[in-house]
């Protein structure tokens, strides 16, 4: 059998669609952070970046990287292990122990990313706990619809962000039935915010366990970073945390955080976490210190959000249409994946710009959008830049779709 050709015929269908997949070969350029130099010969030797998740720039923070040279010179690279066979070193058993402060939870555990954390955390509390009903946001991530998918438990979708809608859910499952209810606090393709304290008061109303995902809030929202659990004063009533530590922490990794017997249990039972090479000990003690230095500064955080008003202001008084939300993240709409491919390549090409267009599967198909992460590091001719070019593509589109 040809299997190549097997391959190769979804490929082009994937081409067809608008939908294939193309990378910027980029080398980020430490201390130029969000500039980079391109590898791309259609491209100039340097480009801005607009969408990084390395959202507050700290991934070349003067202390992060010294402390992970630093502990390469004492530990060497990788951790040698699983966390169970000689992988456990004393800067994994800190960064949990700084986890579990930042969120005022008893413990953390961690894992080598914030896909592999849900993934393994949500499968394993859906296995494990007899008769468990997972209740999922219809737009949580993938790697909790995967999580949830290989629990093997009763799933059950609600409405994206309608505490109404999983109230009703909830009270038609059995009383005695455990129920998880998985949601996100920042939505990272729409930017928008879940209202979280009415859906901790259904799930606790019906007696749910609450598992959050804070990836795109954790290090920007709340007075030390917990995200958005900490600004709304409610990480206590949440039973379950989970974050990352590469994007506002600018390193690697995911985390769980919860009660001394929550962890236990997904510590004990999550394939993911017992069959897996532990995180290196240098990245472990990059991201505490990450975590430990936000937790105190908040110029970085205070800085991008005025960035993100500023770019929010000039695309309206351009008139370029972005979606609206109390988040650090701005999706401008194109809702056709060949022309949202054809926009970044010539902002690549022509302007210096690198944004990824974001198509299906991330995104429904007809909602594909080039989503820009001003960070504290752009500066304000960074915005003034990238407003005069999409300015520019604007008028060039508004202009060729009159005459087609």
């Amino acid at each position: 059998m040809d299997f190549d050709a097997l391959f190769t015929t979804q490929l082009d269908a994937l081409k067809s669609d608008g939908n294939y997949r193309v990378f910027a070969e980029l080398e980020r350029d430490c201390g130029a952070f969000p500039s980079a130099r391109s590898l791309d010969p259609d491209a100039p030797d340097r480009v801005t970046v607009w969408c990084s998740n390395d959202y507050l720039g700290m991934g070349q923070h003067p202390l992060v990287r010294d402390r992970m040279k630093d502990v390469i010179d004492l530990c060497g690279t990788g951790a040698g292990g699983t966390r169970n066979i000689s992988g456990t070193n004393s800067h994994h058993v800190a960064l949990e122990r700084e986890l579990a402060d930042l969120h005022r939870k008893e413990a953390a555990l961690l894992f080598t990313s914030g896909y592999v954390s849900n993934w393994a955390a949500l499968s394993t509390l859906g296995a494990r706990l007899p008769d468990a009903v997972i209740l999922s946001d219809e737009s949580n991530h993938a790697s909790m619809i995967e999580g949830i998918r290989h629990s093997r438990a009763q799933k059950v979708i609600w409405r994206h962000n309608d505490p109404e809608d999983l109230d009703r859910k909830l009270a038609a499952l059995p009383a005695n039935a455990p129920k998880i209810v998985a949601f996100e606090s920042v939505y990272s393709m729409d930017g928008d915010i879940c209202p979280m304290a009415e859906i901790v008061e259904v799930a606790e109303k019906h007696g749910a366990m609450t598992y959050l995902d804070e990836v795109h809030a954790v290090g920007l929202y709340g007075p030390r970073g917990g995200g958005i659990s900490e600004s709304e004063g409610l990480a206590d009533r949440v039973t379950l945390i989970e974050g990352t530590l590469g994007k506002a922490y600018g390193c690697m990794g995911g985390y769980v955080t919860g009660s001394h017997a929550l962890c236990d249990f997904i510590r004990s039972f999550a394939s993911g976490f017992i069959f897996t090479t532990a995180l290196p000990p240098a990245v472990a003690a990059a991201a505490q210190t990450s975590v430990a230095y936000l937790k105190s500064s908040d110029s970085e955080r205070r800085q991008q959000r005025r960035q993100v008003a500023h770019l929010r202001a000039a695309l309206d008084r351009r008139g370029i249409p972005h979606l609206d939300n109390p988040s650090h993240i701005i999706p401008v709409m194109i809702k056709d994946p060949v022309k949202c491919r054809m926009l970044a390549d010539i902002l690549m090409r022509d302007w210096g710009i690198y944004v990824q267009p974001i198509n299906y599967p991330t995104v429904p198909k007809g909602t594909e959008r080039l989503r820009f992460t001003p960070g504290p590091l752009h500066t304000d001719a960074d915005i003034d830049h990238l407003v005069e070019a999409l300015t520019v593509l604007w008028k060039q589109c508004a202009l060729a779709h009159e005459v087609a």
